[in-house]
Order: structure tokens, then sequence, then C-alpha cells
């Protein structure tokens, strides 16, 4: 007796809330509620559908709106970047030839382009493919026509007139949406140029596909081809249908008219019957469509049936005792629930709800509910966790992405000097040049650590300044009498010679001479100084305000890099991204006497380096 006493109690215990109550009132009542109910559910699930389609139809017209939008502005993408004639002529240009235009064109248009590109949070890439034998293809953006996929997809570019949508791109696109558009054809080309404008189906669709519940589940079809889609797999309806996901897929799209469009499609897979809502996007050959399940849709009517039970039996004292029984016992767990909460509140995060389930058991609502909120707050505390983790991947990567900065930047003009000297003297005697950049590519490409001593960037300094003295025929001295236990200290690698490069270049004229100095020292027992100190032409007193602004964080406007090299900017960012605003550099100068730029790191050495 008392196992089945247990049982039954198990059972109600894990019976829905609302079945609990049905139970209770069926006693007394059992046909006419059920009469009644099933009247007013009809009712309920016709003016359901209705609305359901009234509300879909308006979803997906928002969805259309949406992604003409963004269409819309990636055309306008291409109209802007087309107008910068500039850059399209030069492309088109003999790139080889002259090698300071090239240089130019990088600091200008080419940074001008870039900008914009990276302006458009929508646009993934921006690519020319150009039919120039003189093309030089350095960059992302810039391509020999004989890498577009495929090469005689300018004629079918032709016929739908210069620009053309594709929801897949053509090559390596099944992610992607790309956008392709007629440049020019000019000369004596064999094909013209072409822009393609690449979104990833991510950014581009982003309202769609981190959508993950709701009644409607969004899918874009293409209209080509039934098998190419773009939808959300992690939905509630794709979990839900499973493997008869893509025979709905096919049975929709072959009802589907680009001119029915306001009418819902109806079909059946398996033993559930579906609606969809459609739009047609022509520029994009492609349909996007909202599909509802009934039985989804339905489920609200269910529900409602205890509601219907409670109006039919409120004239009744018993069913009224009942109900008082019933929700006495209900509102009993929830103020357990209330009480976490208010603990919550105060940020106690481990003030979980007791469910007192067991694994095999279910529960009501309100144990769904506890369970949810218990895991609700497992999720906060991961998340909190998660975003220290991204904050430190994010500092890691803005530190890796100066490091190359810094690379590419110095052996490109050194390389370039070297070979301009060879050109112009017509002999191959510059062995000494040679030795002295070979020291300093080493030293500059082999990062396997991000520190070294002092004393081997002083090596490498030395070394930069005898290829200096050499390509430029000039006369520099460097003085660095540094303390032997100084030069065993780890510093951050790269972060002294870009400094003495600044010097090389603006302290004095070509062929000029100037004194650099080096010293070092300790301030306050906690930071060590080093000190870069020339006797050249000095800085503008303007200018020198500028750059103290920039460094000490008074001003939002960065160094130029045109003007000043990009070596004070890119180190007092590294020292900064990693020991903080206490480090970095500070610059002093006095006009026709002196130039003066201080190194500030940490004096401990356990704290030097390791970015």
């Amino acid at each position: 007796m008392k196992g089945l006493y247990m049982r039954v109690k198990r059972m109600y215990r894990n019976a829905r809330i609302s079945q609990k109550l049905i139970f209770a009132f069926s006693l007394m009542i059992v046909i006419p509620t059920i009469v009644v109910s099933v009247l007013f559910v009809r009712s309920q699930e016709t003016q359901l559908y209705k609305d359901a389609m009234t509300a879909g139809s308006s979803h997906v017209s928002r969805l259309n709106d949406q992604i003409r939008s963004k269409m819309n502005t990636i055309e306008n993408v291409s109209s802007n970047a087309l107008t910068q004639k500039s850059f399209v002529d030069f492309i088109h240009s003999d790139m080889i030839g002259d090698g300071l235009n090239l240089i130019k064109f990088r600091n200008n248009q080419y940074e001008q382009m870039h900008q914009f590109i990276q302006s458009n949070e929508i646009i993934s890439q921006l690519s020319f493919y150009v039919d120039n034998p003189n093309l030089y293809e350095i960059w992302p953006e810039i391509y020999h026509y004989d890498k577009f996929y495929p090469q005689d997809y300018w004629m079918t570019l032709r016929t739908e007139g210069g620009r053309a949508f594709r929801l897949f791109a053509l090559k390596d696109g099944e992610h992607t949406l790309a956008y392709y558009r007629l440049v020019r054809l000019q000369g004596q080309q064999r094909s013209p140029s072409i822009m393609e404008i690449r979104s990833s189906h991510h950014d581009f669709f982003n309202d769609l596909l981190e959508d993950t519940g709701g009644d409607f589940f969004s899918v874009v079809m293409d209209a080509s081809n039934p098998a190419r889609l773009v939808y959300n797999p992690q939905h509630e309806f794709a979990q839900k249908a499973g493997e008869h996901l893509s025979e709905i897929f096919t049975r929709i799209q072959g009802k589907m008219d680009a001119l029915q469009q306001d009418k819902p499609i109806k079909v059946r897979s398996g033993d559930h019957t579906y609606y969809a809502l459609y739009r047609y996007i022509a520029p994009l050959n492609a349909y996007v469509v909202d599909i509802a399940s009934h039985q989804a849709l339905m489920e609200g009517p269910r529900s409602w049936y205890a509601f219907v039970t409670v109006i039919t039996l409120s004239g009744l004292l018993l069913m009224l005792l009942l109900v008082s029984r019933t929700t006495r016992l209900i509102f009993r767990r929830l103020d357990s629930v209330l009480i976490s909460m208010r603990k919550v509140r105060k940020g106690q995060l481990d003030a979980k709800i007791a469910v007192g389930l067991e694994e095999s058991e279910t529960g009501d609502e309100i144990d769904e509910v506890a369970v949810s909120y218990n895991n609700m707050l497992d999720e906060i505390q991961r998340l909190m966790t998660q975003v220290v983790d991204k904050q430190l991947i994010a500092k890691n990567a803005q530190l890796h992405s100066l490091h190359s900065q810094i690379n590419s930047h110095f052996l490109y003009n050194a390389l370039e000097s070297i070979r301009m000297l060879a050109e112009v003297e017509k002999r191959p005697a510059i062995a000494d040049a040679l030795v002295s950049l070979g020291s300093l590519m080493r030293y500059s490409m082999k990062w396997r650590s991000d520190t070294v001593t002092l004393g081997e960037e002083l090596a490498n300094i030395e070394s930069y300044i005898a290829f200096i003295n050499f390509m430029e025929s000039g006369n520099l001295r460097l003085k660095a009498d540094l303390p032997p236990e100084v030069l065993n200290y780890a510093i951050p690698k790269m972060c002294l010679q870009p400094i003495v490069e600044n010097a090389v270049h603006h302290a004095t004229s070509a062929g000029g001479s100037v004194n650099i100095e080096m010293n070092v020292r300790v301030e306050q027992d906690c930071l060590l100084l080093v000190e870069i100190r020339d006797d050249g032409a000095g800085v503008d007193p303007h200018l020198l305000a500028g750059l103290q602004a920039v460094l000490s964080g008074d001003s939002d406007v960065t160094i130029a890099a045109s003007k000043n090299g990009l070596g004070l900017e890119n180190v007092h960012k590294r020292l900064q991204l990693h020991y903080g605003s206490g480090c970095g550099l500070w610059i002093d100068s006095v006009q026709g006497e002196y130039t003066c730029v201080t190194v500030r790191l940490p004096w401990e050495n356990e704290n030097l380096g390791g970015w």
C-alpha cells in the first residue's frame, strides 16, 4: 500500500500543472468541460493561425527589406570605391616601372581604399581582378585577372548588366555572398577588370542566423539550386525536424512561385504539417522563407483547456477549494525561487534552488524553472571567465599585429635602398653593406622569443648604424657606455632600434653627421630609463607639442607614419599594452640643439618582456 502511494505521489509530482488542474476538475464535471474546451480551443486555433500568418508575413517582409537594404549598401560601397579614380587608374598602369610611385600609391590611394573597406563592417573582402601584365600583386585587394574564377564569367556578367549578386560566391563561397561588377575594358586587354565584394553569410544574414527560437524558422534559398541554402542549424525548428529538414526544404521550394508571394504554402512531411511564407529577391535570385510547424503554432491552444475548465467550474465551491489547495502548494515552492533570486540580486551567485528531483524525474514547470535558473547561474559564471579570456586573447592579437608592422616596415625600406644603390653604381662590391644588412635581417626575423638582452638589442643597433653609414655615406656616431650588469637585462625586442632609426632619418640631412648617445638610469627604484639622445636638428615646437600630447594620452590624433616614422607610436603602444600607463615613451627636444627620447620600463627584470 505504501509503495502504491509513493508511485502515485511521484506521478503527481512529475505531471504538468495543467494536467494536475484538469485531473482535479474533471472528477466533478468531465463532459461539459471537454465540450466547452474543444469549442473554445478550435476557435482559438483558427484565430491563432490567422494571427500567425499575419505575423509571419510581416516578419518575412522585414527580412526581405533588411536583405535588400544590405544589398544596396554593398552596391553603394562598390560605387564609392570606383569614385576613387586615382586608385583605379594606377592599378591599370605600369605599377612595376616606378618604385617611388608604388610607395606613394601604398601610402595614399591604397591606404584610403583599405580604410574605406575596413569602415564597412558588412564587407569582409573587396578585390580587383585586373588584366594588366604590369600589375604589382602584393596586396590582398589587387590580383591579376588569371586569379579570377571562372575566367569567362565576365561575358555572363556583361549580359546581366555589368553587375550581379551571387548567394554563394563563385570561388570558395560555401559561407560567402558575393557581388561582381565590371570595372573597365581598355587598350589591348583580353578581359575586363572585375571588382568582387565578399560578405560572409554570418555578417550579411546576421539577423536570420542569430535567431535560435520563435515560431518561424527563416531560410534563404537559392532559386537556381535547391540544395544551396542559408539558415541557422541551431534553430529549434531545425533541431526538431532532424533528418526531415531537407525533405521539408525540397517540398516548399517546389511550390514557390515569384508571382504568388502573398499566398502561404502548406506541405506535409512525415506526420507533421508545415506552413511557409516567402518573398522573392530578384537581384539575388533567391527566396527568403519563413517556415512554421503546425504543431508548434498550436501549442498554445492545448494549454487553454485548463483555462476553460477553470472558467466553467468557477462557480463550484469544491472547485474553489481544490484550486486554493493547489495554488498554496505551488506558491510554497515559488517562494524558494524568489528567495534565491533576492540572494543573487545581492551578488551571491551560488544561491541555487534545491529541486529534490532524482535523475530520472523531470518534474513540472516550476521544477523546470528551477533547473533552468540553476543552469543560468552556472552559465553566468562561465561567461564571466570567458570575457576575461577574450580580453587576453584580443590583447595578444594586437601585440602580434604590431610585431608584423615593425618587421615589414623596416625590412622593405632597407632592401629597396640596397637595390637602388646596386642599380646606380652598377657593381656588386657591396659586401660590407650586405654583412650589416644580414645581421639586421637575422635579428629582426628570428622571433624565437619576444625578449632579448639589452646587449643584443645594442649590437643590432650598431649593425644598423654601420649599414646606414655605408648606404648613405653618412657620419653617424653611436656612443653607448652602458654598465655590464645592465646589458644582461631582458627587454622587449625591437623597442630601441625604431627610436635610433627616427634619429637617423630626422636628426640630419642625407650624408650629414650626427652623434647619438645612449644612457641608462634607475628612477624611484621602480623604473629603468633608457635615454637615446642626438645632437641633430631637433623637432619643430608645434610638432613636438603634438607628439607629446599623443604619447601622454591627451590627444586622439595618431602619429602620422609618413612624417615621424612608425617606431615611436608602435613601441609606445607595445610597452603600454603590456606594462600599463606608467611605462612607454617620452620625447623632449630643442630645435637646432638636440632630441631626447626616454624609454620607461619596469626595473624588476622578471617583469620585463613577454608580451
